[in-house]
């Protein structure tokens, strides 16, 4: 008969329990140092949600941006000079060239007055030339009488002469020697008299031109200013460009001083922008700018700042430095950069939310896969980069999206990167 034998080694139950403590042994010791570290850390998050940047060292460009739109540097509006009838020669939008009519304005009274003006200009004229004429006549007038009072004086002194001699010899009476000194005298009183009075005449005559002649040189500044609000009647284009605006219509009756249209220059364009007032402070004229236009950066200049503020916003203008797109047009919209100051050799990290969260002053740096809380320092800042003077040295990691959620743990773990 058979009989059972017992079996030598380990039995099935045993096996199975050793294999469980040598898998248990062996996943502890894969398991301890992902423990260990969550141990070392005060909360985990998913990496994928995390944007990390490096520390660069470079040159960081303080500057600003701001939204502007083409507009033209020299874009005139031409007014009416009277009131009248307007007759437009142009549209909106039609190319000009200088000297060309544009629109023109009928006022028949100021044609009239034109008239009646030129007609007092050329009675002043005639009354000046008549009274230079009347000054050469008083003048001639004059000399001869001079002429005929040196005459009478040289015969009244030969008679004088002959008296003297006849009176010496006894022939001659002493009261005809008297009446002959006599007429000596009043014929130098005369010739005295004569010359003085064509002084006179002469100076009364100056006068009396130099009179004429301002009140014609009145006239004709009046009749000037006519004349030149005649000739503004027509306006005409003051270079080559495009008729911008046109503000009334044909046949329409317009005030004197009133806009009539606008002439847009196409050769030069400058570009109006708006900035915030804490940023306009370093914007002045000269300040470098870059103007992006269809992809590409043009140079340029601030030209002009305004000195006051609207809603927050300071105007300003800018012209562009070198080349001028050929593409551009009236009230084209485009994106400027102003550039305040250029830093060279700083560290700097590309600007993120991490600003906001930890208000400059703190960041995360991620070394492994462990972000640890630093204290940091920030300096300068630019639209795409933010200076960094203390805390953080360049390679660190850190991570610049938005860290509000951290909580301002310590350490974070982060997870699947």
């Amino acid at each position: 008969m058979d009989r059972a034998v017992a079996r030598g080694g380990l039995s099935r139950r045993a096996w199975i329990g050793l294999v469980a403590l040598v898998l248990l042994i062996v996943g502890g010791a894969f398991a301890w140092p992902t423990y260990r570290q969550l141990a070392s850390v005060d909360r985990a998050m998913d990496a994928s949600r995390m944007q990390i940047a490096p520390v660069t060292l470079g040159s960081l460009v303080r500057d600003a941006s701001a939204d502007g739109r083409i507009v033209s540097a020299n874009a005139p509006t031409l007014f009416a000079a009277t009131g009248g009838i307007v007759t437009l020669k142009v549209k909106a939008g039609d190319p000009v060239t200088r000297g060309q009519l544009l629109a023109t304005i009928e006022s028949p009274e100021l044609r009239s007055k034109l008239t009646q003006e030129q007609s007092a200009l050329e009675s002043l004229d005639v009354a000046l030339g008549r009274a230079r004429i009347a000054a050469k006549q008083s003048d001639t007038r004059n000399a001869s009488a001079i002429e005929l009072a040196e005459v009478r004086l040289q015969g009244a002194r030969r008679n004088l002469e002959r008296a003297r001699q006849t009176y010496e010899e006894g022939l001659l009476n002493k009261v005809d020697y008297e009446r002959a000194q006599d007429d000596v005298q009043l014929a130098e009183v005369e010739l005295k008299t004569a010359r003085e009075a064509r002084g006179l005449e002469r100076e009364t005559a100056e006068f009396e031109i130099r009179t004429q002649h301002l009140a014609h040189a009145r006239q004709a500044s009046l009749a000037e200013e006519v004349a030149r609000q005649v000739t503004q009647l027509s306006l005409v284009a003051p270079f080559d460009g495009l008729i911008g605006a046109v503000n009334v219509q044909d046949r329409d009756a317009v005030g004197a001083n009133q806009a009539v249209l606008t002439v847009v220059n196409l050769d030069a364009y400058e570009i109006e922008f708006s900035l915030p007032e804490n940023e306009a402070a370093e914007a002045g004229p000269g300040t470098p700018v870059r103007v992006l236009y269809e992809g590409r950066e043009y140079d340029g200049k601030v030209t002009a700042i305004s000195p006051s503020v609207a809603d927050s916003l300071v105007k300003g203008r800018a012209a562009f430095a070198g080349a001028t797109p050929s593409t551009l047009r009236q009230n084209q919209r485009v994106s400027l950069r102003l550039l305040f100051e250029t830093r060279p050799r700083v560290l700097m990290l590309p600007r993120g939310a991490f600003l906001q969260s930890g208000g400059g002053r703190l960041a995360y740096v991620v070394r492994e896969d462990v972000a640890i809380r630093t204290p940091i320092a920030t300096g300068a800042r630019s639209l795409s980069h933010v200076e960094v003077t203390d805390g953080l040295r360049e390679g660190d990691q850190v991570i610049v999206s938005d860290t509000s959620e951290f909580t301002g743990a310590e350490r974070i773990l982060l997870r699947n990167r």
